[in-house]
């Protein structure tokens, strides 16, 4: 069940603990472990294939991981671009600013249909930051479903 308490700048930032807690602490532990089993090895010339194909699952596990998780990001960032670009044409009849990065467009989205497009007008203008511009929204509009 999700969490829907009434999210403002301080509070947005969402950590999934089986992910952040679970996942990618044992990954690093198990890297860091194939590292040392590897190097132990060697340095006593007992380096096998046991330990090069142990090694190399943990690396192709490790990377699979890192992958996985930049693109779900990447997807998100491609539909929040499309959302946010889709709303500042219905509120002003005019596409979003090509001026605007992708970081600002995802920052954008937590301005409240008032603010929107001033405030894209704004950030595009004076190139303001994501943390700034989420600074400067007054009516925070949730999203609960970025992971």
């Amino acid at each position: 069940m999700e969490n829907k308490q009434e999210q403002s700048y301080e509070n947005h930032r969402r950590l999934y603990p089986l992910q952040h807690f679970v996942l990618m602490p044992l990954g690093l532990v198990t890297f860091l472990a194939a590292i040392g089993f590897a190097i132990a090895d060697a340095v006593s010339g007992e380096l096998d294939w046991k330990t090069v194909v142990l090694f190399s699952l943990v690396l192709q596990s490790v990377i699979t991981g890192i992958l996985t998780r930049r693109n779900s990001l990447v997807v998100q960032d491609r539909v929040i671009r499309a959302e946010e670009g889709l709303r500042h044409l219905a509120l002003t009849g005019k596409p979003l600013s090509g001026k605007l990065t992708i970081r600002q467009i995802i920052a954008l989205r937590f301005a409240s249909d008032e603010e929107f497009p001033q405030l894209a007008a704004q950030a595009a203008e004076s190139g303001l930051s994501p943390a700034d511009i989420k600074k400067s929204v007054k009516q925070w509009r949730a999203d609960h479903h970025r992971v």
